[in-house]
């Protein structure tokens, strides 16, 4: 399954974003990435690949599931990249 989402957080995809996506993506079993523009997909359970792809707020990232909770793990990741940071749960 895939799905492009927009990155919402001011930040992008960097520091607090970047490690709750991370963290979001580790909750499933699913093969999880993410991609941004063109570049290959890395894997969304790593914070050093997901934050060194550099994306910021506004740009498109495509997420990429392939499991048994792909589309659970897919809303879930959107749900991170469409909140602004300061709506972030504690």
């Amino acid at each position: 399954m895939e799905r492009t989402v927009t990155i919402v957080p001011e930040a992008g995809l960097h520091a607090r974003p970047a490690s709750k996506l991370v963290e979001t993506a580790n909750e499933f079993e699913s093969d999880l990435q993410i991609a941004a523009g063109g570049e290959e997909p890395v894997d969304a359970r790593s914070m050093l690949a997901v934050s060194s792809m550099a994306a910021e707020q506004g740009e498109d990232v495509r997420l990429i599931a392939d499991g048994p909770d792909a589309e659970a793990a897919l809303d879930a990741l959107e749900e991170v990249l469409t909140t602004p940071e300061d709506e972030y749960d504690e």
